[in-house]
């Protein structure tokens, strides 16, 4: 999910031990999958506060809270508290039941999905099976336009991708509803890690008659129907959205927050002096320049995790000169990525010479060469690229940087802006975009260079790598290349998870070789969160937040 990923994201638990089916090729026996324990403080052992209302800063104003219509991190936020998949993930990241209480799978192509008989919308209407079913088909039918329905296509689901690009109709789709409460998905090859995909905001189902009746007015207060643990209670846009319990979710009585509302503040400075002034327990990010003090003078409430997410700039690899790899290496190498990551962010991130962050596991790949060198040699050789690319002094290279407003992402845009300026002699103009006319400038191609942000989905080295194959709308960059998505077509047929990685090491060489994209770093999550705020999930690197886990104490 781009993301602001967000994430994506951002992202992951190492761990993947509560999925019915790993990632080895050997398919799991016939089995039914349990509900895990909480992974949240036992609230018989704390005294609540008698307010529970929780006030989350969300980064910027969501594009839509419609999961077929989104594909953004601040969006995901929201969208988790209104909607429940058939999957969810605890406070470690592990993949527990949400609608579905179980599921099998005998070859890791076939997966049946037992839906539990108290899951109910937000107006007594019972979740079914077929409300899945009407529910995927949304999303990989062209007329719903959805940013995200490559997603579907990378699952193999039966006929996705046909059906995405409009040779098959979408009631071709390999999901059936036996009966009210079993769902059957028929994938056209194996993917043992499935399951896990199944907890995506892409996968999450919508009301049929409500979306029928109100169109895309259904996401309106008034309208809105969900099957979450909180309903959409008050929309002001540009100042926050308000949800409330929905009372007839499945686990309602367990529900201990009787308000959230999400804040889209872009101005991290801001974010914190509301947060230090008690209107916001948890913020979305850190102002960069006042990290080290929050953590010397509020240890308890700075809190910093692993992120399963990148941070890179995308060439435009269709518009000249960035479709001539010698600029796009050039532009890469002279980025001085030590310098990003530990004294302009300096809150744990990690340089990036790849797509995939390291912590994805099963993913264990060598530096590329350029990610050996040191940072003069890089710059020497990004000179030389870009001279027998035809630019020097006398013909300067000049182009524009887009990036979504966020101080923290000026910060970077302007750091790496004077590196080019230094170092290669490049003129380049900063252009900031709120969240939504960014992602639809990206979108349509209309830019030279780009941040990006990209959290995985799932915790998989897949999530990431399958960003940059040609059939993929969110491949902003437009790198298009029989070579990579060759490899990662036999990645995803690899019948061992060790014929897999290697795979997944080839695409990012592959990447390297290439440079569609300069990864910079590696994320981390680092917010303020209230000592006050009980079962925040501090050890799920996807960053899922679900706000049915939290509560407030006294």
């Amino acid at each position: 999910m781009y993301k602001n990923k967000i994430t994506r994201a951002i992202l992951v638990s190492a761990g993947m031990s509560l999925a019915l089916v790993g990632c080895g090729d050997k398919p799991e026996e016939k089995q039914t999958q349990q509900p895990a324990p909480a992974a949240v403080e036992n609230t018989s052992e704390v005294k609540l506060a008698d307010v529970q209302e929780l006030v989350r800063g969300n980064g910027t104003e969501v594009a839509s809270i419609d999961p077929h219509k989104t594909e953004g991190v601040p969006e995901s936020h929201v969208i988790r508290d209104l909607l429940e998949g058939l999957v969810n993930q605890d406070a470690d990241g592990n993949t527990t039941p949400g609608v579905a209480e179980s599921w099998e799978t005998t070859d890791n192509t076939k997966f049946t999905f037992h839906l539990r008989k108290d899951a109910k919308w937000s107006n007594g209407d019972p979740v079914t099976a077929q409300d899945f079913v009407y529910s995927f088909k949304r999303a990989v039918d062209p007329n719903t336009a959805s940013p995200y329905s490559w997603y579907l296509e990378m699952t193999t689901m039966e006929n996705a991708a046909d059906i995405i690009a409009g040779k098959k109709d979408k009631d071709t789709l390999g999901v059936t509803a036996t009966d009210d409460h079993t769902l059957v998905v028929q994938l056209e090859q194996a993917v043992p890690y499935f399951v896990k995909m199944m907890g995506h905001t892409t996968v999450k189902p919508v009301h049929q008659a409500t979306v029928e009746k109100f169109g895309d007015q259904w996401t309106k207060p008034e309208n809105f129907v969900g099957n979450g643990a909180f309903v959409l209670d008050n929309w002001v846009v540009n100042e926050r959205i308000e949800l409330k319990p929905n009372t007839q979710y499945w686990d309602n009585a367990n529900t201990k927050l009787t308000k959230v509302t999400f804040l889209p503040i872009e101005n991290q400075v801001a974010e914190m002096n509301r947060f230090l002034s008690g209107e916001i327990q948890i913020t979305n990010e850190l102002p960069i320049e006042h990290f080290k003090r929050l953590q010397k003078e509020h240890p308890e409430s700075v809190n910093v995790k692993g992120n399963l997410c990148s941070y890179y700039y995308g060439f435009n690899n269709q518009k000249a000169p960035f479709d001539d790899v010698r600029v796009r290496k050039a532009l890469s190498y002279t980025i001085d990525r030590d310098v990003v990551a530990n004294a302009i962010m300096g809150q744990g991130q990690k340089p990036a010479y790849f797509l995939t962050p390291e912590i994805t596991a099963g993913f264990n790949p060598a530096l590329p060469a350029y990610g050996n060198m040191t940072q003069e040699e890089r710059i020497a050789e990004a000179k030389k690229l870009l001279a027998e690319a035809g630019f020097d002094e006398n013909n300067p290279l000049n182009f524009t940087l887009l990036y979504n407003t966020s101080e923290n992402h000026k910060k970077v845009a302007t750091a790496v802006q004077s590196m080019w300026k230094k170092d290669l002699g490049v003129n380049v103009t900063l252009e900031n975009q709120e969240w939504k006319t960014y992602l639809d400038t990206r979108r349509q191609g209309d830019f030279d260079v780009t941040r990006a942000g990209w959290c995985g989905d799932y915790n998989e080295a897949s999530s990431f790598l399958s960003l940059m194959q040609s059939n993929n709308s969110s491949n902003d960059p437009k790198y298009h290349s029989e070579e990579y998505d060759a490899v990662m077509a036999k990645a995803m047929a690899a019948t061992s998870d060790e014929e897999r990685e290697a795979l997944y090491i080839e695409a990012e060489k592959l990447l390297a070789r290439d440079m569609p994209i300069a990864p910079i770093y590696q994320y981390v999550t680092s917010r303020l969160v209230s000592p006050k705020v009980g079962g925040y999930a501090v050890n799920n690197a996807e960053d899922k937040l679900f706000s049915k886990d939290m509560y407030i104490v006294e």
